[in-house]
């Protein structure tokens, strides 16, 4: 009689969950942290403890505080990427496109959570000149592009004449959210629904792209 073999068992503890999610439940928690306690304040044993590791887990997957503000943020601008993708706009014609890109940016900068951000990195840029950096780099360098890009690929196929896309993109990003953005870090504006973002957003595309002039 042939016995069955028993599987064997591995060697060490079982790992939990693997590192990918862990890094997510490690970004949400520190995004909390950052968003109520500021950079500098921001406790990395309470993060921790938030996401339910070892703080020797959490510097193994970030070795830094740096490398965990930058994940934080490029994590929340890659929704706004994502809501960008071609395939998702090309059936929505130019004005569709364009509200539904401007739409999606909205959401991103006047959220509670990013207005927050901006304020950290206001207050802390000159002391933690990294945190500046990060932010323009993954938050107001990639969201320009990704507009860019759209207006590039709308001047490619004879759809749009725009003479600089680049300067455009930023225009229409100033258009979109500079106003209500200081109106609520200043205190003067509480929190804006979607139902404001949206037609904010339908009234800056038919300005961008029918002007103001009577016809």
């Amino acid at each position: 009689m042939i016995e069955k073999q028993k599987p064997r068992r591995s060697r060490g503890r079982p790992q939990v969950r693997p590192d990918d999610e862990t890094r997510q439940v490690i970004v949400l928690a520190a995004e909390r942290q950052f968003c109520d306690f500021g950079y500098e304040a921001a406790n990395i044993n309470v993060i921790a403890q938030n996401a339910g590791v070892s703080t020797k887990t959490l510097y193994r997957l970030f070795p830094t505080k740096a490398d965990l503000f930058e994940r934080v943020i490029s994590l929340r601008i890659a929704e706004f990427v994502l809501e960008a993708d071609e395939e998702n706009l090309e059936d929505l014609g130019v004005r569709g496109g364009l509200v539904h890109l401007l739409a999606a940016y909205g959401h991103l900068v006047l959220s509670h959570d990013t207005i927050a951000i901006i304020r950290l990195v206001l207050a802390e840029a000159e002391r933690f000149p990294e945190v500046a950096a990060t932010f323009w780099e993954q938050a107001i360098q990639r969201t320009s592009a990704t507009l860019e890009r759209w207006l590039r690929t709308q001047v490619a196929h004879g759809r749009l004449a725009v003479a600089d896309p680049r300067l455009t993109a930023g225009m229409l990003r100033g258009m979109m959210a500079m106003e209500p953005q200081r109106a609520v870090m200043m205190g003067c504006l509480g929190t804006i629904d979607e139902a404001t973002i949206t037609a904010r957003a339908e009234s800056c595309a038919d300005i961008f792209l029918t002007g103001a002039l009577p016809r």
